[in-house]
């Protein structure tokens, strides 16, 4: 890990776990919220007690936080700040929140699901699966490419530039086909399986090879395969919905607002169908936990299959020359000495992850509503927590 993200996880820790509360700034301050709060459940010996990590919230840069330890090494749950800036009231530890990329994890299981039962070869062309759909320049893009990540497929485009102005476009609908024609229109960023970058278009297409495969549609074979099997009865693909079913905490994002000022726009209500098959879970830290749980233990992928997801490439980064850091599905970094395995994901108003050390012995799942989730710098209570969970990066 380079030394700057070293540095910005140690100043995290720091702000976060030793200066205690930092109090909204008066342009945020929601009016008398009930005090943060956490609640240990069996919290064993060995276990990390984060609440230094939550106290204080809501505060600027995040309105509230839930949190979820877990294997063999010890139990820890908290949850901090506020269900809404308006009415003050307490954050539901069980509420739905935008998990964002960790739907990729999903994906991925399904895709493999598909493989192991040899409906779905990895080595096989994408193209080969949706001749109508993949140009001749990406005619050697094969389905593992498109989960790892080195397809070499540029992102589509979307109009507006400016959080603003996709706040404006929230309720548009994006075709998964019409953001792959976007997307393949254009030059390839570098020949299929050299390079490694990180983006959502690969994860699109695998979900057009799903439905291709089976006849069916994605959200159904996430449902039938994952979903229902384990038990995730809080989770849910919203297909063009742009609300949150039940109960939830509201996202807010720092932007421009209508009389020139900056402040908190509440973003819960935005439709997610850009995101679809690589972004749009709407989910619980419990049922998350679940779902860990359940794919370290080779009972959601099994077999040889399920080390696809952790195998990394040897290629390097497209944009910083790195080595690869994203698998199938998941990504990995060596914190406390150790690898951690796992997938964040960001929707406005939403920052979420799911973590494990290879064999469960420790698992982290949080959701932290960031006032600017889908910014250039980590929010400080995601480093907070991943450093907290497992130690400083090696």
């Amino acid at each position: 890990m380079r030394k700057s993200t070293r540095t910005l996880l140690a100043a995290a820790l720091v702000l976060g776990v030793a200066a205690g509360p930092t109090a909204l700034s008066p342009a945020f301050a929601a009016p008398a919220p009930a005090a943060a709060g956490t609640t240990p459940a069996a919290t064993a010996p060995s276990s990390p007690d984060l609440s230094a990590v939550l106290a204080g919230l809501p505060r600027a840069d995040t309105t509230a936080a839930l949190v979820r330890v877990g294997g063999t090494e010890g139990v820890w749950r908290g949850s901090a700040g506020v269900h809404d800036l308006e009415s003050g009231a307490p954050a539901d530890p069980a509420g739905r929140f935008r998990a964002g990329s960790v739907t990729k994890v999903f994906t991925a299981a399904t895709v493999l699901q598909l493989a192991a039962e040899g409906r779905v070869d990895l080595d096989r062309t994408a193209r080969s699966y949706l001749p109508e759909l993949i140009p001749g320049r990406y005619a050697t893009v094969t389905v593992r490419q498109l989960l790892n990540h080195t397809h070499g497929i540029p992102a589509p485009d979307f109009p507006g530039t400016t959080v603003e102005e996709w706040y404006e476009d929230r309720f548009a609908v994006h075709e998964p086909e019409e953001l792959v024609r976007s997307a393949t229109a254009k030059p390839r960023e570098f020949r299929p399986g050299t390079r490694q970058h990180y983006l959502n278009i690969g994860y699109t297409i695998a979900g057009l090879v799903v439905e291709r495969v089976t006849g069916d549609s994605y959200e159904e074979q996430v449902g039938r395969r994952i979903l229902r099997p384990l038990g995730l009865r809080d989770t849910y693909l919203p297909g063009r919905e742009a609300g949150i079913r039940g109960p939830y905490n509201h996202g807010y994002q720092l932007m421009r607002l209508e009389d020139g000022t900056t402040g908190l726009r509440d973003v819960s209500v935005w439709r997610a169908t850009d995101g679809w098959a690589a972004g749009d879970l709407i989910s619980t830290t419990a049922d998350l936990e679940r779902f860990t749980r359940a794919l370290f233990a080779g009972r959601v992928v099994r077999g040889p299959l399920l080390e696809e997801m952790f195998t990394l490439p040897e290629v390097t980064d497209f944009r910083s020359g790195d080595p690869a850091a994203f698998s199938v599905g998941l990504s990995m970094k060596r914190l406390g000495g150790r690898e951690v395995w796992g997938k964040t994901g960001g929707r406005w108003g939403y920052n979420a992850a799911i973590a494990s050390t290879r064999h469960g012995e420790r698992t982290l799942v949080y959701s932290v509503n960031s006032t600017d989730a889908k910014g250039q710098d980590t929010n400080r209570t995601v480093l907070g927590l991943m450093v907290g969970a497992y130690g400083l990066p090696d």
